[in-house]
């Protein structure tokens, strides 16, 4: 037989007492598990007021319990609390040290439930409340850049494809459809809180329980709408985990184009935007140097939230029912998503309201890119009945043609366009200025001003209909 020294430097220097010491090190959840502290408290007191209410255990037992937990609340709220890793997790935790403080009693509040149904109603809870925290935060967001559309609803900029000049656009429709991305994640975040608006306490381990319990109670008490219908759904699902890692995820790549345009934007090459000194920093060799770096950490984090989502998708593909130890690992996950996403929308939101646009800038780059040919094609088709085919070729002619000659569209003589197309009149030179071009673009949703003002308008009484509404 081996000796003790051997066997334990067969598992590692960090591991030294052997296989206890790493079944423990694996098994824990209780360092990254502590953050559900509160609703599990929650949790605990609800379901002793219901196991009272249904004559499951005393009055005075659910006393001692609330006595209990809310001194247990007080405890790890101020820090004093000592959290064992023995003791596996934040449920087992509360318990032992419940049973320090009332004795026999706290053996009682166990009844009727599993940890099976305890940590799938603490971890909804704490997903629910982050839910709620990422709406208002994208709100903020929404209102910054609602201000700056206003701002510079008539701020005329270079539209892009392949990022290569299109047609002109306002900065204002621009920062629009910034708006129409993060209300999509707006009532992702609704949408989801709705679905998992469900209590699976009562569900117990997976069978639910012989006790005459009433999960209508407990569910009220939790600000649940209702109980779960399945008890083995109710321990197994990690819906509600999955849509919140895929709403995050969907949020942070949307932020992740915005702080693309911002790294963009303020280089001198482009000179659109300047950031201010609190969202960016400067080089330790190069003095004319000033990063954007918020705008390149909120781009980079982005992979990080996608990751957490496809970790929690990999971990629950191959779950038979019910409940699996693998489901431990949906916390890290979600708990470090819902940190990123906070400070990546914090972060955003403080460059839109600091960031100060070069609206000269962006007018001569939109004016540079013959971005009026589109506009061109347009009064050919529409004064002189061209076919868009047609026309589109007329205009490729006169971009060529200015191209040769170092100007813009309008700068070309009229004799020089007769020379391509013999019916062009005066008129044309009325749509050839950036300006012109985007105060025809009034179709709904266009980007002309009035257009963008009638949907800052639509955006802000939306808003405040959803505010209202909470």
């Amino acid at each position: 037989m081996k000796d003790d020294k051997s066997s334990n430097q067969m598992w590692g220097g960090r591991f030294a007492s052997g296989p206890a010491a790493i079944m423990q090190a694996i098994n824990a959840s209780i360092p990254f598990d502590r953050k559900l502290y509160a609703e599990d408290v929650a949790g605990s007191l609800a379901h002793s007021r219901m196991l009272a209410a249904t004559g499951i255990i005393s009055s005075d037992d659910r006393d001692k319990i609330a006595g209990g937990l809310r001194t247990i609340l007080h405890e790890i709220e101020s820090g004093t609390f000592v959290f064992s890793e023995r003791l596996e997790d934040i449920h087992m935790n509360v318990e032992a040290r419940l049973a320090e403080l009332i004795g026999p009693a706290a053996g009682r509040l166990h009844t009727a439930r599993s940890r099976n149904d305890q940590v799938a109603v603490d971890f909804r809870l704490w997903v629910k409340r982050e839910a709620l925290r990422v709406t208002v935060a994208l709100e903020a967001l929404i209102e910054a850049l609602l201000d700056r559309a206003e701002e510079h609803a008539a701020t005329v900029m270079p539209g892009f494809t392949h990022l290569q000049t299109a047609q002109p656009v306002t900065f204002g429709h621009h920062a629009m459809a910034y708006v129409e991305m993060f209300s999509r994640d707006l009532s992702r975040a609704g949408d989801g809180v709705d679905r998992m608006d469900e209590s699976p306490l009562g569900a117990a381990a997976l069978a639910g329980t012989s006790y005459p319990i009433d999960r209508g109670m407990t569910a009220r008490e939790l600000g649940f709408r209702e109980p779960t219908r399945n008890s083995l759904d109710s321990v197994s699902d990690r819906d509600f985990a999955l849509e919140f890692l895929a709403m995050a995820a969907i949020c942070a790549t949307h932020l992740s184009r915005l702080a693309e345009e911002i790294v963009l934007w303020s280089t001198p090459q482009f000179g659109f935007v300047r950031l201010s000194d609190a969202f960016s920093t400067g080089s330790s060799i190069m003095p004319q140097k000033k990063n954007p770096d918020a705008a390149e950490l909120v781009r980079a984090k982005t992979g990080r939230m996608n990751g957490h989502l496809i970790a929690l998708l990999t971990v629950m593909k191959g779950l038979p029912l019910a409940y699996s130890k693998d489901m431990q690992e949906d916390k890290e996950a979600v708990f470090d998503s819902a940190e990123t996403l906070d400070l990546m929308l914090a972060a955003m939101t403080g460059m839109v309201r600091d960031m100060v646009l070069d609206a000269g800038a962006m007018r001569r780059a939109a004016a540079a890119g013959y971005a009026t040919a589109t506009d061109l094609a347009d009064w050919l088709v529409q004064k002189l009945g061209l076919p868009f085919r047609e026309a589109h070729h007329v205009a490729g002619k006169a971009v060529a043609l200015a191209e040769s000659r170092g100007s813009g569209l309008e700068k070309l003589a009229l004799a020089d366009l007769k020379s391509i197309h013999p019916g062009i009149t005066e008129d044309v030179y009325s749509v050839l200025t950036v300006q012109n071009s985007v105060r025809s673009r009034q179709s709904f949703g266009g980007t002309a001003p009035a257009q963008v003002r009638k949907q800052i308008r639509y955006w802000r009484k939306r808003l405040k209909k959803g505010r209202e509404r909470r």
